[in-house]
């Protein structure tokens, strides 16, 4: 009756409980099987004759907050043929030394953004045992869906400074990490995939960088390029910081300090301010001609954005940028070149507003949190196999 309990409690089938040794740190279980008859697997034939026994360590899940050893009686049986094998085990695979749900146990904890050395020695294994596990998962190459998007983050893995990230923006799923951004891997990459898959994909996001929309133009040639807006929005930002800071430096320096102490004033949209802080933002605005125009250039645009109809959308921008042209602004004479030069993929970020880059930022941050919990992860295919068992 007790051994059955006991048996219970470990969990683990046709296995009769010797004994329980516990120390500070650990619990050892001797356990021991039944004898029976056994099949060799070379010439098939059955025995029951035992030739020995030797005494097994085996690490498995921790009890009790402490680590477990089961110490396994194994027993050697001999063939009428004069060949000996050790019985199998339903728990303990073939020259291993920790239990299947242990290996299990530890492929489910890499899902977690924890470092390969602090999920060892959780598990009270080596960081090579984790990593060799971490091996045997593998993600082949998914189906492309009807819309991808294409960003790039500092991964620092296999001897590259970036790495690109592959995004389903409809979805809000990781499709595949890639080890570099440079033209020759996502050229061979997209050549990779079945045309007809390609052919069908009808949008591709990305930021505002040629190679991609180049890659998009032959690759994915029924494809509607869209321009994430958080990439050509921030223009609009820096342009009009770069005019507050040129005429910083002709204030004197109480007027310097309160304009770089109160810049979010300028920055945050004008409906959004409270009364008291709208008659502050008027007094900063008074100062100066050119910040005033970029103030003004900088409402125009968020109006732009937030509106919901793409016909006035689109008549607006091309007004705006127009008027920025115009506006002896050198920051937003740059800032309506850049407009210009990617006004189409702008547009189609109007038009289809519901697809943008916002899933894969996301995605970005999680993967900084990856890196940083594991102060880096120097093997790419190690560090692809962590992130896309952290994303799925």
């Amino acid at each position: 009756m007790y051994n059955h309990c006991i048996i219970k409690l470990i969990n683990i089938e046709d296995v009769i409980v010797k004994k329980i040794i516990h120390s500070d740190s650990s619990v050892r279980i001797m356990l021991e099987t039944k004898p029976k008859e056994h099949i060799y697997p070379v010439c098939g034939r059955n025995t029951k004759r035992i030739h020995d026994y030797r005494m097994q360590t085996i690490k498995d899940l921790p009890f009790q907050l402490k680590h477990c050893y089961l110490i396994l009686r194994k027993r050697r049986y001999v063939c009428s043929c004069g060949k000996r094998f050790y019985e199998n085990y339903s728990f303990l695979p073939k020259y291993f030394q920790r239990t299947s749900r242990m290996t299990a146990f530890i492929a489910d904890a890499l899902h977690d953004t924890r470092s390969v050395t602090s999920v060892a020695k959780m598990c009270n294994v080596s960081t090579a045992t984790v990593n060799r596990i971490l091996d045997t998962i593998s993600y082949g190459r998914p189906d492309i869906p009807l819309a991808i998007s294409i960003d790039e983050f500092k991964g620092n893995a296999g001897g590259q400074k970036y790495q690109c990230i592959l995004v389903d923006p409809i979805k809000h799923s990781v499709l595949d990490i890639l080890p570099s951004r440079s033209q020759t891997q996502l050229v061979s990459y997209f050549r990779s995939i079945p045309k007809k898959e390609r052919y069908r994909v009808k949008f591709f996001v990305c930021d505002m960088w040629r190679p991609y929309t180049d890659l998009a133009q032959s690759f994915f040639p029924n494809a509607t390029v869209v321009i994430d807006k958080y990439h050509f929005i921030r223009q609009v930002t820096w342009a009009i910081e770069n005019v507050r800071k040129r005429i910083q430096k002709t204030m004197p320096g109480y007027l310097r300090k309160y304009y770089k102490r109160s810049r979010s004033l300028i920055l945050t949209r004008y409906d959004k301010l409270k009364d008291e802080k709208k008659q502050e933002c008027d007094l900063m605005l008074l100062y100066n001609d050119d910040l005033r125009l970029a103030h003004y250039l900088k409402e125009w645009f968020y109006r732009i954005c937030q509106n919901p109809r793409y016909s006035e959308q689109r008549k607006e921008l091309l007004k705006w940028i127009s008027t920025a042209e115009q506006s002896q602004l050198p920051e937003f004479e740059r800032c309506a070149a850049t407009y210009r030069h990617w006004c189409k993929e702008i547009l189609n970020a109007f038009k289809y507003s519901h697809i943008s880059n916002g899933p894969t930022e996301g995605f970005n941050n999680k993967i900084k949190v990856l890196k940083r919990t594991s102060y880096g992860i120097r093997n790419f295919d190690h560090f692809r196999t962590r992130i896309l068992l952290n994303m799925h």
